[in-house]
C-alpha cells in the first residue's frame, strides 16, 4: 500500500480512511448487514470458510438480484497500480483490481446469501488431498481461455508456480514456493534458482502435470490450507507461450471477465470486457458491465465529495479502495447511507511490546492495562474507522470471541492506571523507562501524546520518539532496535489465524525486517505452532489457534490489542450491485453494474 494501499502480511505503509498503516490479506463470515449492504457484525463464533465441491465450483454464478448488462461505470482511484504481473500482487488495491482480470485455481465466493466458500475457479473443485495433506490434485475446467483464446492448460499451470522462483519475481506472497521447497524465507529459492527460463523445471516429486489437465502438489509436509493460498491474486495463471518476465508486470494476459485495454500510470486505466471469458466455467464473477473507466490521484477527500454530490458522471462512479474520508463521515451517513457499504477490514491494530528490552512480564501487563484504545483511536475517525479490540483475533476469523476482553479494553477503552500501578508495584518497576516509536503523521501524533499522558498516569516514564512514516516498518523490524513499545497492523492472508499467529509470534522467525515486531521467542508457542499447523481439521484448526492466542495474550504478553479496522464506501445513485465482501476488505467488484 504504500502511502495508503495494503498489503499482505509483509509490513508496507498503507494509509486507509482514518489514515493509518497497513499490512494484510484475506477473510471469513457473512456478507449482509442490515441493509444487506455491509458486512455482517462478528457472531459470537465464526465458522471456518468452507471446500466447495465440483457441482459448487460450476459455472455460472448466481445472478445478482436486479442486475442488468452494459453500460460504462467510472472509478475514482488514489493509487495507481504498480504490479499488474500476478506473481508481483500482494497489495489490496492491486488484489481488488486482480479479482476482475485474472483467475487461479481456487477463489473465495460470496454468495448472495452471505456466506463464503472456497470454490474452484480455473479447477472443477477446491483440490483433493490425499496422503494426509501432504498431495493435492487439481483437474482444469474446459472451456477456460486466456483473453488472445489459447486455452489454459497444466502447462501454464506448471509456469505460473516455476517463475515465481525467478529473481525479477520479488513482491508476491511466498507461501506455496515454501511449501515446496520445505523450507522458510529465502531459501526456497534454491529449489529453482532462474525458474524455467534456464530449461530446468521443478521435478514431478513437487509438481506434477501428466496430462494437460491435471495438476498435483506434493508436499514434504501436510499444508491443509492450500485451497485458501491458491486464492490469492499472487497464484493466478500466467500463459507459458505469452510470459514477457519483467515486461509481463505491465501487460499482462487476462483471464478474468475482463481485459485491460489502455493504462497510463498514474493517469488512467481502461477496462473492457474479455471475450474469451466463459461464464459457463466461472462459479463467482459477473460480466454485467461494458467496462470500467478508472482515474489515479484521486484523495479520498475527492472521492468522497464527487460520489456524495451524485452528479453527471459521478452517478455512475465508484471506488474500488478509496473509503469515505473521516472528515465527512457523518454527512455521508445522513444524506446518502443507502448508497454506501460498510464493513470489517482484515487488519487487527496492536501495540508490539520488545520483549527483548522489556522482560518482565508483569511490566508487559502493565501496559496492557494502561494502553488507552480509544484515545489512540480517537484520531482515525473514531467508531468510523475502527472497533475497539479486546483480543488479537481478527473478527472475520473462525474462533473469534466477541467477549473475550482480559485486560478490560472493552470496559475500560480509556485504560486501567490503577490496576497497571498495582502490577508496577508488585514488579519494583514504577518508574520503568519506556521509549514509544510512532510515525511521523498528524493522527500518530495526536494519539502518541495521548499514549503517553495514559502510561504516565499508571506509573511509567514515556519518552516519544517519531518515526518517518516511509521507513517505519523498516525500522522497528530491526531486531537490535531501541524502542520499547510501537503499533503495527497486521492483517491475515486467507481465513486461518495460521496467517497471524505463525508470522507474528514463532520465535524462530525472528530477524530483521521479519515481522515477530515483539521480538518473542517462547517455546510453549513454536511448539505449539508446529502441532496446530498439522491439524487437518479446519474448524478444529481454528479454535486451537485462538487457544494459542489466549495463551500469548494473556500469559506472554508480547502485544496490546487496539482495534479492528473498519471501513465505508460511497457510490453514485446509478451503481448497482453494492455489497461488502470480507475477503476483498472492499466493496465486491465483480457484482457491479449500471442501473437503467
Amino acid at each position: 500500500m504504500r502511502s495508503h494501499r495494503i498489503r499482505a502480511p509483509r509490513a508496507v505503509a498503507a494509509v486507509l480512511a482514518v489514515g493509518a498503516l497497513l499490512l494484510g490479506g484475506c477473510s471469513a463470515g457473512g456478507g449482509g448487514g442490515g441493509d444487506d449492504r455491509g458486512g455482517n457484525e462478528p457472531a459470537t463464533e465464526r465458522a471456518a470458510i468452507g471446500f466447495a465441491d465440483a457441482e459448487a465450483s460450476a459455472g455460472p454464478a448466481e445472478d445478482v438480484p436486479g442486475a442488468q448488462k452494459g453500460g460504462t461505470l467510472r472509478v475514482y482511484q488514489r493509487d495507481s497500480y504498480s504490479h499488474l504481473d500476478p506473481a508481483q500482487i500482494y497489495v489490496q488495491d492491486e488484489m481488488v483490481l486482480a479479482a476482475l482480470i485474472h483467475r487461479k485455481l481456487t477463489h473465495v465466493k460470496l454468495a448472495n446469501d452471505g456466506t463464503y466458500s472456497v470454490v474452484g475457479d480455473l479447477a472443477t473443485d477446491s483440490g483433493r488431498p490425499s496422503d494426509g495433506g501432504r498431495t493435492w490434485t487439481y483437474t482444469l475446467k474446459d472451456g477456460i481461455r486466456f483473453e488472445d483464446g489459447s486455452p489454459i492448460t497444466s502447462r501454464d499451470i506448471r509456469h505460473t508456480f516455476e517463475r515465481l522462483f525467478a529473481p525479477f519475481v520479488t513482491q508476491g506472497p511466498t507461501f506455496v514456493q515454501q511449501w515446496m521447497a520445505n523450507k522458510t524465507g529465502a531459501a526456497y529459492r534454491d529449489l529453482l534458482p532462474e525458474g524455467p527460463y534456464g530449461g530446468d523445471h521443478l521435478p514431478d516429486s513437487v509438481l506434477e502435470t501428466p496430462d494437460e489437465k491435471t495438476v498435483v502438489f506434493h508436499f514434504a509436509e501436510p499444508h491443509n490450507d492450500l485451497p485458501y493460498a491458491l486464492a490469492m491474486s499472487g497464484y493466478a495463471v500466467v500463459s507459458a507461450e505469452k510470459d514477457t518476465r519483467q515486461k509481463y508486470d505491465k501487460a499482462p494476459l487476462a483471464s478474468g471477465p475482463y481485459r485491460i485495454e489502455s493504462f497510463k500510470s498514474g493517469k488512467s486505466m481502461k477496462l473492457v470486457r474479455n471475450p474469451e471469458w466463459d461464464p459457463e466455467t466461472d462459479a463467482a464473477r459477473h460480466q454485467y458491465v461494458d467496462g470500467f473507466d478508472i482515474t489515479f490521484n484521486h484523495q479520498y477527500e475527492d472521492s468522497t465529495k464527487r460520489l456524495l454530490n451524485d452528479s453527471g458522471e459521478a452517478r455512475t462512479a465508484l471506488s474500488f479502495n478509496n473509503a469515505v474520508d473521516a472528515g465527512s463521515y457523518q454527512r455521508v451517513m445522513r444524506e446518502a447511507k443507502d448508497r454506501t457499504v460498510s464493513g470489517y477490514q482484515i487488519f487487527v491494530a496492536q501495540l508490539a511490546i520488545n520483549t527483548s528490552r522489556v522482560e518482565d512480564v508483569r511490566v508487559r501487563q502493565a501496559i496492557a492495562y494502561a494502553f488507552p484504545s480509544k484515545s489512540y483511536l480517537a484520531p482515525y475517525g473514531g467508531s468510523s474507522g475502527g472497533e475497539l479490540a479486546g483480543g488479537l483475533i481478527s473478527p472475520l476469523l473462525p474462533g473469534y470471541e466477541k467477549d473475550y476482553d482480559p485486560f478490560g479494553k472493552l470496559k475500560k477503552p480509556g485504560g486501567d492506571p490503577e490496576k497497571a500501578r498495582e502490577l508496577l508495584e508488585e514488579a519494583g518497576k514504577v518508574g520503568t523507562k519506556l521509549t514509544f516509536a510512532y510515525r511521523n503523521n498528524d493522527e500518530e501524533q495526536k494519539a502518541s501524546i495521548a499514549v503517553a499522558d495514559a502510561l504516565e498516569k499508571a506509573g511509567f516514564d514515556v519518552q516519544r520518539k517519531e518515526l518517518p512514516t516511509d521507513t517505519y516498518y523498516d525500522l522497528i523490524g530491526d531486531v537490535d532496535n531501541a524502542y520499547d513499545i510501537y503499533v503495527n497492523n497486521w492483517g491475515h492472508d486467507w481465513s486461518s489465524a495460521s496467517t497471524v499467529i505463525p508470522p507474528l509470534f514463532d520465535g524462530r522467525g525472528i530477524q530483521d525486517g521479519g515481522s515477530n515486531y515483539a521480538h518473542v521467542d517462547d517455546p510453549e508457542i513454536n511448539s505449539r505452532i508446529d502441532e496446530i499447523q498439522r491439524i487437518a481439521d479446519p474448524e478444529k484448526a481454528a479454535k486451537e489457534w485462538f487457544e494459542l492466542g489466549k495463551y500469548i495474550l494473556e500469559e506472554v504478553t508480547p502485544a496490546v490489542p487496539v482495534y479492528y479496522f473498519k471501513q465505508t464506501q460511497i457510490a453514485g445513485s446509478k451503481v448497482g450491485g453494492l455489497v461488502y465482501n470480507n475477503d476483498m476488505s472492499n466493496l465486491d467488484v465483480t457484482k457491479l453494474y449500471v442501473k437503467r
